[in-house]
């Protein structure tokens, strides 16, 4: 037995430096939510497999916890002039997030007061006038007054204030618009929790969607997610077995909706015995895009992290023509994930800038819809490149079919790969639970904890 295992639950952790060790060897300081932690043991009892595969379990999530959790709907940018609009859809529910003549973000139910027809088709998002059911032509304004109600004579029990449509809680933080189905929902900052204290030096506000890629996976929206949650899938899923790809990387969890883990990029492996040098971990990072140029050297007395940090930082001050000099190594480079409940995983590095989302469907517990965005600095002195739109890559298809996604592509294939075989899995074993570490899966025990507080409330 290893002497982590006879540790407390919760205590044991990868032998040598940690993240934390490994941020302060840098030569520029790291950001102070960094050196956080917040880790708290969360008990080990199996996952029941229920909790995936059926379809009372997904129903109840659909009664009591989908329309009471906030969600984020769009960036401002999808909906920048008046009268823009974008539809969001979760299972059955569904909001029309819009611009206002007068300039104000709205969200309103997205259903007819007469009929119910939906207003706007699912997952659509252009430019309207108003709002007009596709059905009888009842129409509201933006600013949701019914002003138009054919054959007014038959509707004498119909009056502007009865009929007004209903508006949602909407929210925005950091260029993200939130949308709660929930009439008496909390404030949007308090929900949020950490994350606008954590996010202060970011701007994630100042940045453009450059690629969204929608993609069905072949598994529950929880597992889907939790493919995300850890980096313990490292060593097989990404490098096929090799040992010494293990990386130093801390979890957190921040209240009741945020959790994080940040791991190490370019920083050896603690395990790896004798360690790399500092010249082959550059060699390491060299390959990340950079294959075609000779590799630099690493002077005496610097690491692999602050010398590639440096490239990162020329690089994208090339590109976006800004200056990041300011931008510490490990936000340049490391793996730095924030999760928000139910649905939104956060990634605000420079070089690693993605936004996921994990949403179910509606009609079997074993698919769902994965949205990838990644977000760049907006430029200074030129209006930024508009929204695309989603590009839909099937179960089947790879995501190297969005141009762009170059070498991350392979990897995102083999992220989601096991999925497919988790959820077979699932239903095949004796077994009737999954069993998750202590420390590296506790993000995703902390999800389960709160489905579970919706569920049972």
């Amino acid at each position: 037995m290893s002497e982590n295992q006879i540790k407390a639950p919760g205590e044991a952790r990868m032998p040598g430096p940690s993240f934390r060790d490994y941020i302060l060897r840098d030569e520029s300081q790291p950001p102070a939510a960094f050196l956080e932690e917040s880790y708290e043991f969360m008990g080990d009892d199996d996952i029941s497999y229920e909790n995936y595969t059926s379809q009372e379990y997904a129903d109840r999530e659909f009664e009591k916890m989908w329309p009471r959790t906030r969600q984020w709907a769009c960036r401002e940018d999808h909906i920048p002039e008046p009268g823009d609009y974008y539809v969001y859809d979760v299972g059955h529910l569904s909001a029309i997030v819009l611009r206002t003549n007068e300039g104000e973000i709205k969200a309103y139910y997205n259903a007819c007061m007469h009929r119910g027809t939906q207003l706007k088709h699912p997952g659509s998002c252009g430019w309207s006038p108003d709002l007009r059911c596709p059905f009888h032509g009842w129409t509201w304004s933006l600013e949701g007054q019914l002003v138009d109600l054919p054959q007014d004579w038959d509707f004498p029990h119909v009056r502007e204030d009865s009929h007004h449509l209903p508006e949602m809680s909407v929210g925005t933080w950091a260029g993200f618009v939130f949308v709660n189905f929930e009439q008496d929902a909390v404030p949007l900052e308090e929900y949020l929790g950490v994350l606008p204290r954590h996010f202060a030096d970011f701007k994630i506000e100042d940045r453009y969607v450059e690629y969204h890629v929608q993609k069905r996976l072949p598994s529950n929206w929880k597992a889907s997610a939790e493919a995300f949650l850890e980096a313990y899938h490292v060593r097989e899923t990404h490098a096929g077995g090799m040992e010494g790809t293990e990386v130093a990387t801390q979890y957190d969890v921040f209240g009741e909706n945020v959790s994080r883990f940040i791991h190490t990029v370019g920083a050896p492996c603690p395990l790896t015995n004798p360690p790399p040098t500092e010249q082959q971990l550059l060699e390491r990072l060299w390959v990340r895009g950079r294959e075609d140029e000779e590799v630099a050297q690493v002077p005496e007395g610097k690491t692999a992290r602050d010398v590639y940090a440096g490239i990162v930082r020329e690089q994208f001050a090339q590109k976006y023509e800004q200056d990041f000099s300011h931008v510490s190594t490990s936000q340049a480079l490391d793996s730095i994930e924030y999760f928000l409940f139910p649905n939104m995983f956060l990634f605000p590095g420079l070089s690693l800038p993605m936004v996921y989302r994990f949403r179910p469907d509606p009609k079997d517990p074993d698919y769902s819809l994965f949205d990838l965005l990644f977000l760049r600095p907006k430029p200074l002195d030129k209006p930024a490149p508009l929204p695309p739109e989603p590009v839909f890559v099937d179960i089947e298809e790879s995501y190297s079919k969005v141009e762009g996604l170059g070498r991350l592509g392979g990897v995102y294939d083999e992220d989601t790969s096991n999925l497919a075989a988790q959820t077979r899995g699932f239903k095949s074993s004796l077994k009737r639970g999954e069993t998750l570490g202590n420390y590296q899966e506790v993000r995703a025990r902390h999800l389960h904890a709160m489905v579970e507080k919706y569920l049972n409330s």
